[in-house]
């Protein structure tokens, strides 16, 4: 589901925007202004459909109809998104399918808490982990023949994401009805008020939440300016910049592989959550210093190896130390929706601020300020308590 992502947000988008702008600077600034307004579109999308979730009663589940529509819903955006050369445009439509990307994702992860017990939860949430990681990669090498022109890139993107809902539901097992659950309460404003956050026995929660989100951060931070930093950073040009991106993809596959496997499973074994989650983000703030120091085409394929097997690490654990912390388990949809915020918001505003260190200061300051998020993230999910 997630393999669009890399496909699209590190290679095809900014390229597109670098080629309907023309010019280097202009498309920085125009592509951190994409991700700010689209930042806001998937805090709302991530709140709003796992909490609609939640609360569906249809004879396919509760889950199932959320997933498929969003998969068409961000399939078609998807593919618009390249079709235009409008800046605004082009940010209307990514606002659009990140609603369908995060009707999806929500309900998803919803599932885990469903239906996935508490001594299997790090095992599955491994191969959510390794399905983003594997996509991703997959997803920048076949980039890089579109590289050039940018429009069939979109359009069999567009494809893969239309199908992906589809054939994650065909694929796991069928969700029961959820028309024999207890009702809802009905009326608007008992509906907002279903939106409130987790307060009362939520301590962790928040922690869980803010250490996502600057280990997110961070990660994103770098990677949404692969592209970028290769040619504007590093001095490559345009070639060599995706066959580059396009090996990194792929020690980024194999390094992905290796750390999502084995980790859920240990960490299922050894019932621990904080100390794989802190060794990831020690091991991805490692791979940010590489480029940092030594701006070589080598450091490039470092970060990518480091910063790859640190972040399966951490997927394969996330999920389940997430549902460990959740306050109502019966508002699973609702509150691991507000924990995928982090997630959005860490994919969203990192670039951000990485665009506005590099227009002011250069890209000299986005490896340190990356490095200090991970060292952040470890702080606040050693502080939580719940779960070891």
């Amino acid at each position: 589901m997630d393999g669009w992502s890399g496909y699209y947000s590190a290679s095809l988008l900014p390229q597109h925007l670098r080629d309907v702008l023309g010019d280097p600077k202009a498309a920085t600034a125009a592509f951190t202004a994409l991700n700010s307004v689209t930042a806001f579109a998937s805090l709302i999308s991530n709140l709003l459909f796992g909490n609609f979730s939640d609360r569906t009663r249809s004879r396919f589940g509760r889950r199932t109809p959320w997933i498929v529509g969003g998969s068409i819903v961000g399939g078609v955006s998807l593919f618009l998104t390249g079709a235009f050369d409008n800046p605004w445009v082009i940010g209307f439509w990514y606002c659009v399918c990140m609603f369908g990307l995060n009707a999806m994702i929500a309900p998803i992860i919803a599932a885990l808490s469903d239906r996935v017990p508490d001594n299997m939860r790090a095992s599955m949430s491994a191969f959510m982990a390794l399905g983003t990681t594997v996509g991703q990669s997959l997803g920048v090498i076949i980039a890089k023949f579109f590289i050039g022109n940018t429009f069939p890139g979109f359009l069999i993107a567009g494809i893969l994401m239309g199908i992906s809902g589809v054939v994650a539901v065909l694929v796991w097992p069928r969700e029961e009805s959820a028309e024999n659950l207890p009702k809802v309460e009905a009326g608007f404003s008992e509906l907002l008020k279903s939106f409130i956050p987790p307060i009362k026995n939520s301590r962790d929660f928040w922690l869980a939440f803010l250490g996502r989100t600057f280990l997110i951060f961070g990660y994103y931070m770098i990677l949404n300016y692969q592209l970028y930093i290769l040619q504007d950073y590093m001095g490559f040009d345009k070639d060599h910049a995706a066959t580059t991106m396009a090996f990194m993809s792929t020690l980024m596959m194999v390094a992905g592989l290796v750390g999502s496997l084995g980790s859920g499973f240990i960490s299922d074994k050894i019932g621990r959550r904080k100390l794989p989650v802190a060794a990831a983000s020690i091991c991805m703030a490692i791979g940010y210093v590489l480029p940092w120091v030594f701006k070589t085409e080598w450091s490039m394929y470092g970060f990518a190896i480091l910063a790859a097997f640190g972040y399966a690490i951490y997927g394969a654990v996330d999920q389940a130390l997430n549902i460990d912390v959740l306050p109502n388990p019966e508002e699973a949809g609702k509150d691991l929706g507000i924990l995928n915020i982090a997630t959005t918001l860490g994919q969203m505003v990192g670039p951000i601020i990485t665009g506005i260190l590099v227009l002011r200061v250069g890209y000299n300051m986005v490896f340190p300020v990356a490095i200090a998020f991970s060292v952040v993230a470890v702080v606040f999910f050693y502080m939580i308590r719940s779960t070891k």
